[in-house]
């Protein structure tokens, strides 16, 4: 019985036998009709296949690829097509042929790399952000730093294969350039510097876009981290530009980075607020307390504190903490805090001193005189007993706590120190060591 593809085989080369014979013009137009159809199946079979294909995932660097994907395997089919053609008409012992066959395989190099920096482009980012929690630090123009990198090497090298399959030697040519590379490098040593340091910030990543951060006495918002410079937003809405040679060597404060696991999942607020010495210290710290917990911008958690932190000259002042989830609300917080707190001191009667040089026989009461200050008097001495006893019980469970806190870790360090641990139990503890840390040292400075 006869192998059907073996006389598939067989009619072709009849076939092609018999156009051979007509005339070089029929294996033109043989090989143009085949160059089309290819051309034309990877338009419209191909490509539509790969495209129901991608619509079925949720990734999108598969949608954008595609299109710069194919494009690519067109001129690859187009120039396969010449290739063969002149085969088939000329020989492959042909001189013409022989001579440009190197350049033919200098081209498919070249498309080979730029495939692969294609791919590079699309899936490396992606790839990157699904096991990178923090964003990379990206240059202006939203190429990330080790992607820019990875093409450029993948494209050097295409184009060293090429030139030597064409009989060009690349190292030999830089070579010869190598006086004049060095006069160059020496003009531009402090703009290579800058690269080099972009590239350093970009696999340390001490910030992000978007972090506030305090660089050089200058405090703002990143905004861009390009090959050469930072840009900062600051407070003013000035744009600072800061060379990256200076920013490697400089010491930066990141507020972004407050929380345990070194997200900026929140921004510290504080406030200092002074009274006279006559007032309770519980009535204060429970008037101050009242207020933050009202405020609509201010973090339930954790929750806002507020400590007695010096016995000043004339006054004792208290520190409000607390914590908001936005920079530019900040300075709304505050406003809205100071307003409500001076509010609530004149209710209750609270005195905020002030240090001028006025000699008085006796302090000033704030209460007026007479029955209703008498009243007002009456009324003080019971919130600053009540407020008494209700910041001795908030201090007792936050001493509780601490202590709950420092067993708790000791326990989770014990269980660390022992070693023997999977790789997610591992990280699990150590992740709730810091956060436990971090609540310990919540409120030192």
């Amino acid at each position: 019985m006869a192998d059907p593809i073996t006389d598939g085989f067989s009619e072709l080369a009849e076939l092609l036998d018999e156009i051979e014979e007509i005339g070089i013009i029929a294996q033109i137009g043989v090989s143009l009709g085949i160059t089309l159809f290819a051309l034309i199946f990877t338009r419209y079979i191909l490509l539509k296949a790969a495209w129901r294909v991608v619509r079925k995932t949720e990734a999108e660097w598969d949608n954008e690829i595609l299109d710069p994907l194919f494009n690519r395997v067109y001129i690859f089919v187009l120039i396969s097509g010449v290739e063969l053609t002149m085969m088939w008409t000329l020989g492959r012992n042909d001189g013409l042929y022989t001579a440009v066959a190197p350049y033919f395989s200098a081209i498919y190099i070249l498309l080979s790399a730029s495939i692969i920096s294609i791919a590079i482009k699309f899936i490396v980012p992606s790839a990157m952000e699904r096991y990178n929690t923090n964003k990379s630090v990206t240059v202006t123009g939203g190429n990330p730093l080790l992607t820019f990198a990875s093409r450029g090497i993948v494209g050097f090298m295409g184009i060293y294969l090429a030139l030597q399959e064409v009989g060009i030697e690349l190292l030999g040519i830089i070579a010869s350039l190598a006086v004049f590379s060095l006069i160059i490098g020496l003009a531009v040593q402090q703009t290579l510097g800058n690269m080099l340091n972009s590239f350093m910030l970009a696999v340390d990543q001490p910030f992000e876009v978007g972090d506030r951060i305090l660089v050089d006495g200058v405090t703002g918002t990143v905004m861009s981290v390009g090959i050469l410079s930072t840009k900062i937003l600051t407070l003013t809405e000035e744009l600072v530009v800061i060379p990256n040679n200076r920013l490697v060597d400089s010491t930066i404060t990141n507020y972004a980075r407050g929380g345990g696991d070194g997200l900026g999942s929140r921004v510290t607020l504080t406030l200092d607020i002074g009274v006279d010495y006559e007032e309770r210290s519980a009535h204060v710290k429970q008037v101050i307390m009242d207020v933050a917990k009202k405020c609509p911008l201010v973090e339930e958690d954790p929750p806002p504190r507020v400590l007695l932190r010096e016995l000043a000259d004339f006054s004792k002042n208290y520190r409000l903490y607390a914590w908001i989830s936005d920079y530019s609300e900040e300075f709304l917080a505050i406003d809205w805090l100071l307003r409500e707190v001076d509010i609530a001191f004149g209710r209750e009667g609270i005195s905020i001193p002030y240090p001028v040089g006025v000699e008085l026989k006796n302090k000033p009461s704030p209460f007026p005189e007479g029955e209703a200050g008498e009243r007002m008097k009456r009324m003080k001495a019971t919130r600053q007993h009540v407020s008494r006893i209700k910041m001795l019980k908030d201090e007792a469970d936050l001493e509780e706590e601490r202590d709950s806190a420092r067993t708790e870790l000791e326990v989770l360090q014990a269980r660390l120190a022992e070693g023997d641990l999977r790789k997610v139990e591992k990280e699990t503890l150590e992740n709730d060591i810091r956060a436990l840390e971090t609540l310990l040292a919540q409120f030192t400075e």
